[in-house]
């Protein structure tokens, strides 16, 4: 029986890479629904190809060959069996708890949705019994090596290090944007990677680490691996450290995710070879350069809405940052004073989390100038 599956985000480089793996696949699902945003040309050749039944996008009148729906009514429809959330940004919270409350297993590969309100998803995907799947690959890995989470002592969770990696300081503060997106290792898209370069990335993913997986922050490690092969591992309390391994290619989480529980041969470049690889490095982070690293962690050990307010000036600032009005350094700057004027509220509503998101924004534009 074909898994049936709509993909959140279906234009973005998670979405396209999604379908990829879903054409190698394709007598293993039924695509019931994409959604994109504003490239509904794009999300057109791809209703022609794949033929969901349902589709969405900004102007749903711009939509082709499929019926147009809203994102709510795709994440209501229990036809799916999943739902891949590949969208960027607060967009895919309430999608994402759409879907918990009508039972449907989650493939999430948008961190805002437990950074802004892990607290708030995580227990009602328990109290639904639905699945959440993690797309990102260190959240992948995770997953994959945990059998028994009671027996988990430590979360390492790797990071490339990004284009930065060996530049000083002065390098990083007179960084141009191009210098920035030019990573090493992964084809990601313009926001992910310039996060990546502050490894404000990285910081993000340990909140959502602590979410998904239960764990206290002071039992989660960063460390940074430049060949990202190693794409975390976790140690047991026996001292075993248990790590995925494989080269760097999203549609290998993106597939695990959603076939999950099962295996298939999907996409794959070449065989694995440890010889080829030759070597492996690790590094402890300098968080001295990656300040986003530390204010990412010192925000998730807060709580309550200190994430929301991280998550909304880092990506208001990153947005001024890609525009050509702000430097690389005025990203983290402009998040360390927001975070320090800050007022925390703890356990906040889903309203008020969109509230606090709103505000943020504004005032981190108003502190930039733009």
């Amino acid at each position: 029986m074909k898994k049936k599956i709509s993909i959140l985000g279906s234009t973005g480089s998670i979405g396209r890479q999604a379908l990829e793996v879903i054409e190698k696949l394709q007598d293993k699902f039924e695509i019931i629904a994409l959604a994109a945003g504003g490239n509904t040309e794009l999300l057109n050749e791809q209703i022609r190809k794949f033929k969901p039944k349902y589709a969405s996008a900004s102007n749903l009148s711009e939509i082709e060959g499929a019926k147009s729906v809203s994102l709510d009514e795709i994440c209501s429809n229990t036809e799916n069996d999943i739902i891949l959330v590949a969208v960027s940004g607060k967009i895919g919270l309430r999608p994402t708890i759409t879907a918990i409350n009508n039972g449907i297993d989650i493939a999430l590969a948008n961190k805002e949705t437990l950074v802004m309100a892990g607290d708030i998803v995580m227990p009602l995907a328990k109290e639904k019994g639905v699945n959440i799947i993690p797309v990102d690959s260190e959240h992948c890995a995770i997953h994959q090596c945990i059998k028994d989470i009671s027996q988990v002592d430590k979360l390492i969770i790797t990071a490339s290090g990004g284009p930065f990696l060996r530049k000083s300081v002065e390098d990083m503060k007179n960084a141009t944007v191009e210098q920035t997106l030019a990573h090493p290792r992964w084809n990601m898209g313009k926001k992910i990677t310039v996060d990546s370069a502050t490894l404000m990335n990285k910081g993000l993913e340990v909140i959502e680490a602590h979410h998904l997986f239960n764990m206290d922050y002071d039992k989660i490690e960063v460390v940074v691996h430049p060949q990202s092969i190693v794409h975390s591992a976790i140690e047991y309390v026996d001292g075993s450290v248990i790590a995925q391994i494989g080269l760097p290619s999203m549609h290998i989480p993106i597939q695990y995710a959603i076939t999950y529980p099962e295996r298939y041969e999907g996409i794959k470049s070449k065989s694995f070879s440890f010889a080829e690889i030759a070597r492996l490095d690790f590094e402890a982070p300098d968080e001295d350069k990656f300040k986003a690293l530390r204010l990412a962690c010192e925000a998730g050990r807060v709580g309550g809405s200190a994430t929301v307010c991280l998550n909304a000036s880092n990506e208001e600032a990153v947005f001024a940052f890609l525009e050509g009005k702000i430097k690389l350094f005025d990203i983290i700057d402009s998040v360390e004073k927001m975070m320090d004027t800050h007022k925390v509220i703890q356990n906040p509503t889903l309203d008020e989390i969109f509230e606090i998101d709103r505000e943020i924004r504004e005032k981190t534009k108003e502190l930039l100038g733009v």
